[in-house]
């Protein structure tokens, strides 16, 4: 838990971007991570750990995982310090940070604004931005064609050694499943989903008494009825929410795509 919490920092980005250029060939080849049976860390996964007030609870399974989200990346301010995993971060290394995976583990990320895809080792614990599902290394942005932007909205998918996603070139074209998101227009932020629409009604109404706007209740074909959102404008909108949302105590949000 030696992540600082301040990785995901615009200028952290931009001093990451000045420090690697300077060193590493914008021709060379970034491969993935190749998925392969390891232990897990003793260090790096507690029950559960605490970081600014709030408490994370480590996966006891990871099969299964799959979320979309907001990712970031972290660089030279951490190359060489100690991961959570107990080895040092290696920013030219596939590697990633995330808060409740057991780690080491193996997730394959795909950049849904570009198509661009990673499959990525996690062996450490961040980032603690409320808004952010997974903190990359600089190969692994480089690769996902965020260093830029500094974030991205993507899919992670945690990968079983025993069945490794295949092989592509690295040029490869990538078939997305989800729609391509465009802010202003399909990007949502869900808070709740319920059985009851009365539930999700009171949920609606109490949000739009915080002056929440853009608050609705659709109806999915699973019967469940989910309050979303949006859709939301940019990053910046969606890391506003969250904070309001924080505030009235609303968690287990997460963002879609539809």
């Amino acid at each position: 838990m030696r992540r600082s919490v301040i990785s995901w920092y615009p200028l952290v980005w931009v001093v990451s971007v000045a420090v690697v250029l300077s060193g590493c060939s914008s021709t060379s080849v970034v491969r993935d991570a190749v998925p392969r049976p390891e232990p897990y860390s003793k260090y790096g996964n507690p029950d559960s750990y605490e970081v600014l007030g709030q408490r994370y609870e480590v996966m006891k399974d990871n099969r299964g995982y799959r979320e979309t989200g907001i990712a970031s990346w972290y660089g030279p301010g951490f190359h060489g310090k100690r991961a959570s995993a107990g080895e040092l971060y290696d920013m030219y290394a596939m590697t990633a940070a995330h808060k409740t995976l057991r780690i080491p583990c193996y997730v394959e990320v795909t950049n849904l604004q570009n198509g661009k895809r990673a499959v990525v080792r996690v062996n450490d614990r961040g980032p603690f931005h409320d808004n952010r599902i997974i903190d990359l290394s600089y190969a692994a942005a480089q690769k996902l064609g965020l260093i830029e932007s500094g974030t991205a909205l993507v899919e992670v998918r945690h990968l079983d050694v025993d069945q490794p996603p295949p092989q592509q070139p690295d040029d490869a074209p990538v078939q997305l499943a989800t729609p391509v998101p465009e802010w202003g227009r399909n990007v949502f932020l869900q808070v709740g989903a319920f059985a009851d629409p009365n539930n999700a009604e009171r949920l609606r109404l109490r949000l739009a008494s915080a002056r929440i706007d853009q608050v609705n209740v659709t109806r999915r074909p699973d019967g469940l009825h989910r309050v979303r959102i949006g859709p939301l404008g940019s990053v910046e909108q969606a890391d506003e929410l969250a904070r309001q949302l924080d505030g009235l105590g609303v968690y287990g949000r997460h963002i879609v795509v539809d």
